[in-house]
């Protein structure tokens, strides 16, 4: 069949959840048996998010092929189970950097470049890319930020254009808010009114409305807002607030979006889509009664969307180990000698997460000691990991200057140290170890174990590594490197095998969990956090 396109805009206010209502329709096509994938146009001029601080933009996102993306992308695969690539995420900056090296080609032959048709092209081909290749029955697009933006108007042109060419292929869903007057008890419609007015005004007139709010909006207000709005009353939803985003899929079908969508596509479906494996993880998550809390130490603890990947990790992880997570956020640049008993005795289990720069980071060593002299599940990743190596340097081995060179360009035991591929290496953007790469790990050991292989394939984002120079050392004095990469031999993973559980991984694991097929680490990290509750 042709492939359709499903362009999803948003009204009023950012982050209503367009990502999340993406990949709720995402799902249930793709539980229908039909060849799914979702693409984010961010109209940031970054070239991508890899140099913004989280404080900015919450996590950057790794895709398989090593592009740095919107946090988004992590969802369009938790939900959907595939893999996403470079073309999965375009932003204006890349959208201007591919026009401009054009026109300096000569490409343009002279003509004046300008907004339309140059840049608006460029959009439509980047979104016609992963339909091209055939491989997709449904391409849902997400257009980042809200309209009536500046900067959004060249992609919602595109989409304009896009919706008059494909005809009955394309459709769009507009996602509005739909807010509460607590003084007045009332639920207010105007502000999605004037978002489909401001949409209609570029050209665009929406197929489906989608209606955030806090609040049950009655169906006679539903069918208001479908007169002022011009759309079909049974294609006007509402997603009300719900305690896990992993209930959004089922909230859409009981409104029978998937269908809705099929019907205005033209596809033929019958039945009920195949979500026996999505129920089966919602009905452990909602029988789930017993808890197992988990500290995240990290210097960004105060954004809830800086470690996504990783709370989401632990999250699929606690609920097949049939558990509730208590996630508690640990800010490394509080912790200390003085307070790290108090902070950590009452948690089963710690992760000490990724990041760059110096601040904090005598924090973590401060968590890693305690954690290894008390023999609590500890789970390091990247930066984490590196810290692992650090504190164990500094405090069992007695190198007590050990360092990272991102830390002390100047230590005397560089433990840590900047990859050979890396020292040449000037600009910021798109030019660390990035993707996945393969790691060989020990027959027998903990992380082998954990993975029920010896042979494993996980994302990286990194500049420094464990110093190779040094490894006799510490596998001397118990902590063994017991992963590497097959062709370089750089170390992936360090445990040691005489504590409970105590891993660090030089790569991201958690960018690989999805719902249905969780990460084996994370799953094996909350059993040994599980195994330890019980002993205390």
């Amino acid at each position: 069949m042709e492939t359709k396109y499903i362009f999803v805009t948003g009204g009023v206010v950012s982050s209503l959840g367009k990502g999340i209502i993406s990949s709720s329709l995402a799902c249930l096509l793709k539980a229908r048996g039909l060849r799914v994938t979702i693409q984010k146009f961010d109209p940031y001029i970054n070239i991508d998010p890899g140099t913004l601080n989280p404080y900015e933009h919450g996590e950057c996102y790794v895709t398989v092929d090593g592009h740095e993306a919107d946090l988004d992308l992590g969802h369009y695969e938790r939900f959907t189970n595939v893999p996403t690539t470079r073309a999965n995420n375009v932003t204006t900056g890349r959208i201007y950097q591919s026009v401009i090296d054009k026109e300096r080609r000569g490409d343009y032959l002279g003509k004046t470049v300008q907004i339309i048709p140059h840049i608006t092209d460029e959009i439509k081909r980047n979104v016609k890319l992963l339909g091209n290749t055939g491989n997709f029955d449904y391409i849902i697009t997400e257009i980042g930020g809200t309209v009536g933006d500046i900067e959004s108007l060249p992609y919602l042109e595109a989409v304009r254009q896009l919706i008059w060419e494909l005809g009955h292929n394309a459709l769009c869903i507009h996602l509005t808010y739909v807010p509460y007057i607590h003084a007045a008890k009332e639920l207010k419609t105007k502000p999605t009114q004037h978002s489909v007015k401001q949409l209609q005004e570029v050209g665009i007139q929406p197929d489906i409305l989608i209606l955030r709010t806090e609040h049950d909006i009655p169906k006679e207000m539903r069918h208001k807002i479908a007169r002022f709005c011009n759309v079909a009353p049974d294609s006007v939803i509402q997603s009300v607030d719900v305690p896990s985003i992993y209930e959004v899929p089922v909230k859409m079908h009981e409104q029978h979006l998937d269908e809705i969508v099929l019907n205005k596509t033209q596809v033929a479906f019958e039945g009920e889509p195949h979500m026996t494996p999505w129920l089966n993880f919602l009905k452990k998550m909602e029988s789930a009664r017993e808890e197992v809390t988990i500290g995240l130490v990290g210097k960004y603890v105060e954004l809830q969307d800086a470690y996504k990947s990783i709370n989401e990790a632990l999250f699929q992880a606690a609920t097949y180990n049939d558990r509730k997570l208590n996630l508690v956020y640990i800010h490394s640049e509080k912790l200390n000698d003085d307070n790290v008993e108090e902070k950590l005795l009452p948690l089963d289990g710690v992760i000490v997460a990724p990041g760059f720069g110096h601040r904090g980071i005598e924090g973590k060593f401060v968590a890693l000691k305690w954690c290894r002299e008390h023999d609590m599940p500890t789970f390091g990743i990247c930066l984490g990991m590196q810290c692992m190596v650090i504190e164990f340097a500094r405090n069992v081995l007695g190198l007590i200057e050990a360092n990272s060179t991102e830390m002390n360009p100047n230590t005397p035991d560089n433990v840590i140290d900047l990859m050979e591929e890396q020292k040449s290496v000037t600009d910021k953007g798109g030019t660390m170890r990035l993707g996945a790469y393969d790691c060989r790990l020990t027959p027998g050991s903990r992380a082998a174990k954990a993975y029920g292989s010896t042979e494993v394939s996980e994302r990286h984002r990194h500049r420094f590594e464990f110093n190779s120079d040094y490894r006799e050392r510490f596998e001397a004095s118990g902590m063994k490197c017991v992963g590497e990469n097959p062709g370089t031999h750089l170390v992936e993973v360090v445990e040691l095998p005489d504590h409970r559980w105590f891993i660090g991984t030089q790569y991201h694991p958690e960018y690989s969990s999805t719902v249905l097929s969780p990460n084996p680490i994370f799953i094996d990290f909350i059993k040994a956090a599980i195994a330890y509750k019980n002993d205390k």
